[in-house]
Order: structure tokens, then C-alpha cells, then sequence
């Protein structure tokens, strides 16, 4: 199948030219469209939500309707992968996700197994599918999974943590089992996005959220060498098209260099690095991902387009290699129209921007 209409996403990340500066958004589909509120409140919960194929595929294509956007990104959740294995995911309001089982005894641990993809979790790839349909080959899909660090800091901790003292207190005494509990998830994050890959995902990203937590020895040994593994078991081709790859760790600033050298197509960057940093130290090696700061997103729209423009200069000249975006996902108090204003100004002003800059 050939690439879609307008693939300047994926041609951004395999560092060839594009017509303008691509732009997606973290978690573009989500509670500040009052068209997704009304379909969560349809599907009766956010997990419900995930779990019904045509809900999935509704809210995906929402923010499309609205925004001139250049990826889809399927809806879903990192957490289903340990959901699939047994941990009892479930959201309580306010509270955010809650596991009923974390991995807290040595002997759950050491059950704990790889979930088959295509029955655990193949309602991840019928909406992969039906998404796919939908879009017609207009837009790329995005498809993504949790890093097996990320993944393990909520399986561990049984939600979100302010302090992460259950996962760091296993890393620094019991390194043995949280390595296990890594290679296993590993092996599902694998399995699960090269399912996505074979259902119709056409780039694929790894969100390592709390990778950004550990001193730069831990995170090399406990996420970077995971997402390595991950990134060499990609399928890389799929209707001999390359297939990207993504890797994201919020606070990772710190080691672009070694995250460059794990093989990804692209860095998803967080706002607290500047981009011809970044850009500087990586080289041509890999593409770029990023990164205003999410929070830029309530101020005026004359003050979005001014801080979108800075992004946009940060990146430097040339106009290879580089996907706008958010330095995290939009925050659900962000209006609509703000949206609308960051995206006409990257479409806009990356434009202009070729015609005077080499």
C-alpha cells in the first residue's frame, strides 16, 4: 500500500524533506474536546472506552475533524498491555488508573507472563483496523505502547506515585526481580506493537513517562537497555513501507546521545530542553520530536503563536528531521481554539520559513 495523501509525518521522522513542519499532539483525542466527554460518557467508562473498537476509532478521528493535524494516534492506553496479564486495571474518578494486584510478592512476580496480543488485547487491533478504514489513507497512524520501566513503576506501585518508593526500593534491593518483571514486559511490548504494526499502525512510539525518575546509571539498565531490546525486535517494514520509531522519555534530557544510539527513527523531546541543543548533540542521526511546553497552551493565541514560532527557529535551518509537538500531552483545560492556533501557525510560519532559510 502506498504512503498516505499527506505523508509529511512520516517522511519527517526518516529525515527527508517535507512541505512544512508536520504536527501532531500528545493525547490530541481527549477531555478537552466536548465531542470526546460526550463520547466517554456514551461508552459508560474510560476503560470502557478503550475496549470498544468503534468508540476507539470516534474519539481518534474527533480532534481530526477539527484540526488541520498530520498523524492520527490511536486511542488506547499503555496500561492495557498489564491489564492483558492480570493486574486488574481500573480507573477510579479523580484518582486516575489503579492496579487491584500490583507486584508486590515474589511469587506473582515470577507468574507473571506475556499476554498473546491478538486475544488479550485484540481490541486494540480491530480499532488499529477500523481506524486505518477510516482515515482512507489520508494520514499516517500512530501506534504506541508504555516503556517496560514505565509499564513496571505502575504495575509495582498499583497507581500513579509521588514518591516511586515501592519500585526504586525492588530496583536498589531486589535489582533480580525488577529485571524479571522488565524482560517479561519487554517481551509484550514487543508482541504488542508489532501486532499494532501487522493491523495497520504505520509509525510507532514508546512513551517512557517516568523514566526521567532515575540517576542516569539506572535509567541506562532498567529503561534504556529495555527500549533497545524493543526497538531491535520492531518490525521495520510492513507493506514495504519503513515503519518509525518514536522513543519519548519525559526528563530525558539528559542522555539524548545514548537514546539516539538505541536504534529509534526519532526523540521525543520535553520542554525543558532547547531544540538546537538537542539538535546539536544528536546530529543527523535521528529526527527530532517536539516540544513546546504544554502549559503555553492557556495563554492568549497571539502568545501561542509567538512561542510556537521560538520552537520552530529553535530547530534551527534545514527542513529535514523535525515533528512539532508538545513537550507532554495537551492538559484537559486547554481550550479548542487554542489548539487550532498552535496548528495554523506551524503549518503557516514552517512554510514561510522555507522560503527564506536552506
Amino acid at each position: 500500500m502506498p504512503r498516505p495523501r499527506n505523508d509529511n509525518f512520516l517522511r519527517a521522522l526518516l529525515r527527508e524533506p517535507t512541505d512544512y513542519t508536520p504536527v501532531w499532539l500528545m493525547r490530541q483525542a481527549g477531555r478537552y474536546l466536548p465531542e470526546y466527554r460526550e463520547t466517554r460518557k456514551r461508552a459508560g467508562s474510560f476503560l470502557q472506552l478503550c475496549k470498544n473498537p468503534a468508540l476507539a476509532c470516534e474519539v481518534t478521528l474527533q480532534p481530526l475533524a477539527r484540526f488541520d493535524l498530520d498523524a492520527a494516534i490511536l486511542f488506547s492506553d499503555i496500561l492495557t498491555i498489564p491489564d492483558a496479564m492480570g493486574l486488574g486495571l481500573h480507573f477510579a474518578d479523580g484518582e486516575g488508573p489503579r492496579f487491584e494486584r500490583p507486584l508486590r510478592e515474589e511469587w506473582a512476580i515470577r507468574d507473571l507472563s506475556v499476554p498473546d496480543p491478538n486475544v488479550h488485547l485484540r481490541y486494540v487491533m480491530d480499532a488499529v483496523a477500523e481506524i486505518r478504514r477510516a482515515l482512507d489513507n489520508s494520514l499516517p497512524l500512530i501506534g504506541f505502547a508504555g516503556s517496560p520501566f514505565t509499564l513496571a513503576c505502575y504495575m509495582i506501585e498499583g497507581a500513579a506515585s509521588p514518591d516511586f518508593r515501592q519500585v526504586k526500593t525492588m530496583l536498589y534491593e531486589r535489582p533480580d526481580l525488577l529485571h524479571h518483571i522488565l524482560n517479561v514486559t519487554t517481551e509484550a511490548v514487543i508482541a504488542y506493537l508489532n501486532a499494532q504494526i501487522e493491523s495497520g499502525a504505520q509509525a510507532v512510539m514508546l512513551f517512557d513517562s517516568w523514566g526521567g525518575i532515575l540517576t542516569t546509571a539506572a535509567y541506562r539498565e532498567f529503561s534504556l537497555a529495555y527500549m533497545q531490546r524493543i526497538v531491535d525486535g520492531l518490525i521495520r517494514e510492513n507493506d514495504g513501507e519503513r515503519v518509525p520509531s518514536i522513543v519519548f522519555t519525559k526528563g530525558g534530557g539528559l542522555w539524548l546521545e545514548a537514546i539516539a544510539d538505541s536504534g529509534c527513527d526519532a526523540i521525543g523531546l520535553d520542554w525543558s530542553i532547547d531544540l538546537a541543543s538537542a539538535r546539536q548533540r544528536v546530529g543527523d542521526c535521528v529526527a527530532l520530536q517536539g516540544n513546546l511546553d504544554p502549559a503555553v497552551l492557556f495563554a492568549s493565541p497571539e502568545k501561542i503563536a509567538a512561542e510556537t514560532r521560538r520552537v520552530l527557529d529553535s530547530y534551527g535551518p534545514g527542513h529535514t528531521g523535525h515533528v512539532f509537538n508538545l513537550g507532554h500531552g495537551v492538559s484537559q483545560f486547554t481550550p479548542p481554539e487554542h489548539i487550532a492556533a498552535l496548528v495554523e501557525t506551524v503549518h503557516d510560519y514552517s512554510r514561510q520559513r522555507r522560503k527564506t532559510t536552506f
